[in-house]
This record gives C-alpha cells, structure tokens and sequence, in this order.
C-alpha cells in the first residue's frame, strides 16, 4: 500500500525557503560590500554637500545610515517572509503577528526618515522652514517602506498560499499538470523582479514605470501561457505553421497593447513614459515572447507527446505480453465451470451455482474484452459486481464484515481502459478484510458528464506474523498508477490516504 502525505512537500518547502534566505542574505553582504567600498575611497554622495556649503561626514552622513537602511530592510524581508505572514497565512496568531508587522511597519518608517535627515541633509537647504523638510522626508520614507513591506507581504502571503489559490482553479487542470506550478514559478519570479526593482531604485523609483512593471510582465507571461497551452496546440490540430501563428500575434499583441494604453493614459504625467515602455513592450511579445512560447512547446509538449506515445505503446505491449503468458486454454475452462455448474444445481447447491456463473462471466470478460484499448463503462460495472459478489459469498458467514457498496448503473456510452478499477478493490479485500477482527469495506462510484468518481475506503488490521501477504507491498496499485499515468495523462486525479485505522482511495477520471 502507498502512503502519500505532506512530507515531500515540506521537504520542497523547507528547500525553497533555505535558497530565499542565502539568495536575500547575499543581496544583504554585497550591498554592504558597496557600501564599505563608497566609504572607503571617499564617495556617497559629498559633492552634493559641498555644493549646499553643509559640513560633511563620511560615517554621519554616509556609511552610518545606509548600514541602518539596508539592514531594516534585511531583517523586515525576513521577519515579514519567515515568520509573520507564515503564520498569518495559516490563520495562527492573527493578533499578535498584526502587532508586530505594523509596529516593524512604523519602527521601519522612523528609522528612515533619521537616516534620510543625515544622508540628504543637504536638501534641507531647499526648504524655508525646516519642519517642511522633515515633513518631506518623512513622507518619502513612509511612501517607499509603506510599499516595499507591502511587496513583502504580498511575496510572503503568495509563497504559502500562491498554489493553493491557483488549485482552485479548475480549468488550468483541465490543460496540463504541471501548469499550476509552472505559473506559480512565472508569478514568483515576476514578484522577486519587483521587489529587487523596489529596492534598488529607492526614493528614485518613477511610479509611472512602477505601475507600467506591474502591468506589463503579468500580460507577457499571460501572453506565453495562453500561447503555449491553447493558441499553438489548437493550430497544430489544424495542421497550421509558425507563421500563421506568428501574425495571429501581432493581431493579438496590437490589440493588447491599445487596452494597456487605454489603462494607463490616466497614470501619464508626461506623455513619453509609458508610449514608449509599451512600444517595448510589443518589441518584446513579438520578437522574444512569440518565438519563445512556440520554441518552449516544441522542444517540450511535443517531445514529451512522443515519448508519451511510445510509453503507450510499450505499455500495452508488456501488457498482452503478461496477458498470453497468463493464458489457458479457454475451452478447457469454460467445460470445467460448464460442468461444476451443473453439478451444483442438481446438488441444489443454489450459492455455489451462482458463485460459479459469475466467476465464468468473471472469466469470460477477462479472456476477451480485457484485450480491447477500450470498452463500455457499463461492462467494467459489470465485471466489479461479479468480483464483489463472489467476495460476498466468501465473507457472509462472518456477521463481523461490513461490505457497502454505491455503484450507479450506467446507462450511458462512456468508455475506459479495462481492468482499471479492480485493482483497487482486489487490494481493499486483500488487505481489509480479517475472518477473525471486525472489519469493512465501502465502495462508491458514480459518474457525472464524462466524469467518473471513485471512492474505496477499508479497514486495516495487524496481520499475524505468519500471514504470507503481511510482508507484501501492494504492487497492484504500482501498476495501476502507471497505466493511468499513460493512458490517461492529465485527465486523473488519484489521491491515496493512509491512517491508523483505514486506507482510502479517491480517483477522478475524466473519460471519452
């Protein structure tokens, strides 16, 4: 039996989290480098006093305050990332976590607006009345901190909750599985960008490119997915090229980038910004977003496809393979059954006889619909009533065995693999089921549309140290996992739970 639990995932966790520490530990080192280095020859900015005729230190005036800048926001990104907003996202400590991220938030604020007071006193000069410089500089100090802790957060929040909140959306499944994460990356990486576009550029930073870098990569990595996962694989199912491809995204980008004007124009202070970032922005779509979208699904979907199709191929090849080698001559078969069937009716031995009809059925199904691709969904219903039946009948004496069963009769055209969902009921009565402790098997399934869901649910027990099957590790469900892994990439979902006291299988298939 497999056990699937959150450990790999905290592993994964615990790893991003160590490589976001030493990534913003060593911004931390070089910038203090650089500031050692402007301390040590002499710079950071003195001319700018010489020419207000202010008196100026290197350590008041320089390396002191920007020591203090650097390291509040150091230890605020790690505070706020590693600790705050971790437990503000999983609801633990609301109180106490608020507190500290406003009273960080404030302490933050002051320290800059000191700091700015020393490295840019030669502004003060600017002012006829010195309370408005300091109004200037807290200002500055709470607009920038105010905004670049809220880019914390925001980065913060998202590294716990980000693929959460994309799981919920149901259609990105719908493509491909591995595109939840690839766009939690995407959006990652956009975030990170404008933290360290933040940062770098300080009380410099010009909010009209703030709000055209807040717009303009979002739309570009919305452009790369939509062409990557819809607009390509669709024109290759129509036998379409690169270069229909090619202008249908100059089309696309021209009209993108009329609405991005028409957003932005109530931003424009002056009229040269943002034409001119959105002029880049369709150089970069069309000459670096376009090629890059199409040169990605062709060196990955594609080959990925191939290699798909022939682990197909191969896997139904060992398949019949395993399937002559297990094979006995049906007629000798069906005459042995033939005649343990008659022999039980005129022994009136009315259960045996049954039993015996449904294991032929049983047998019939897996000698000739079991080497089809595919098969009706109502005749693999069929054969899993028989299985459990049959199982019935070896368990009903025992008034301590609970068997539930919910199968939907199916009475539409639904089709699938054979012999995909017995493997998870052979392995609950494998392992669920003890003749000597209270024990239970429920079995649920039922479609809607063209989806299956599949529910087992078992008890588990200690088995007894001489039991053959203790030591056993369930390789059916091995080998189910891979068929549905080839036969049906990205249209399933299996979830397998383990407890002290049950094992639970949930399978979501989506079928033709």
């Amino acid at each position: 039996m497999e056990i699937l639990s959150g450990h790999s995932t905290a592993i994964k966790s615990k790893n991003i989290n160590q490589l976001e520490f030493w990534i913003s530990t060593t911004l931390f080192i070089l910038a203090l480098i650089s500031i050692c280095t402007q301390t040590t020859y002499g710079s950071g900015g003195s001319y700018r006093f010489s020419e207000s005729s202010i008196e100026y230190s290197i350590m008041a005036n320089f390396f002191l305050p920007e020591i203090f800048k650097i390291s509040i926001i150091y230890f605020s990104f790690l505070l706020f990332n590693f600790v705050s907003m971790p437990q503000l996202a999983k609801g633990r400590n609301v109180t106490m976590n608020l507190i500290m991220t406003i009273a960080v938030t404030a302490f933050s604020i002051i320290t800059w607006m000191v700091a700015n007071t020393y490295t840019q006193a030669y502004r003060i000069v600017e002012f006829d009345d010195i309370d408005k410089a300091y109004d200037m500089f807290f200002g500055e100090a709470f607009t920038y901190i105010f905004f670049l802790y809220l880019l914390f957060n925001a980065y913060a929040y998202f590294n716990e909750r980000g693929m959460v909140l994309f799981n919920r959306i149901n259609f990105l499944k719908r493509y491909n599985k591995n595109i939840i994460s690839e766009i939690f990356v995407s959006t990652k990486i956009w975030l990170i960008s404008l933290l360290v576009f933040a940062a770098v550029i300080s009380l410099k930073i010009d909010y009209e490119l703030l709000i055209v870098w807040l717009l303009v990569p979002p739309v570009n990595i919305f452009f790369a997915f939509c062409a990557i996962y819809y607009i390509i694989p669709n024109l290759r199912k129509n036998f379409k090229g690169f270069g229909r491809y090619f202008w249908g995204n100059v089309g696309l980008t021209v009209i993108i980038s009329i609405l991005l004007l028409i957003i932005l124009i109530p931003f424009m202070r002056n009229g040269e910004v943002i034409p001119i970032t959105l002029v880049l922005n369709i150089i970069c779509l069309i000459c670096i977003t376009t090629p890059s979208a199409w040169y990605i699904y062709k060196h990955k979907f594609e080959k990925l496809s191939e290699i798909q199709m022939l682990k197909t191929e191969l896997g139904k090849s060992d398949a019949n393979l395993n399937f002559l080698k297990s094979q006995i001559n049906p007629h000798f078969l069906f005459n042995a059954l033939n005649t343990l069937f008659g022999t039980a009716l005129q022994e009136n031995a009315e259960r045996t006889g049954e039993g015996i009809q449904k294991l032929g059925d049983m047998m019939r199904f897996m000698l000739h619909e079991n080497t089809q691709d595919k098969i009706s969904l109502t005749r693999e219903v069929e054969y899993l009533n028989n299985y459990i039946d049959l199982q019935k009948l070896r368990t009903s004496r025992s008034a301590d065995i609970r068997i539930d069963t919910h199968i939907e009769e199916q009475l539409n055209n639904l089709q699938i693999t054979p012999m995909l969902l017995i493997p998870f009921i052979e392995n609950a009565f494998k392992h669920g089921i003890s003749l000597q402790q209270p024990s239970y098997i429920k079995i649920t399934l039922q479609t809607k549309e063209s989806t299956l869901y599949f529910d087992v649910s078992n008890s588990i027990y200690i088995k007894a140290d001489h039991d053959p099957e203790k030591l056993k590790s369930g390789i059916g469900l091995e080998n189910v996992k891979q068929r549905l892994s080839l036969l049906y990439y990205g249209k399933h979902e299996l979830i397998i739970r383990e407890s002290a006291n049950e094992f639970f299988v949930h399978l979501t298939l989506q079928l033709d």
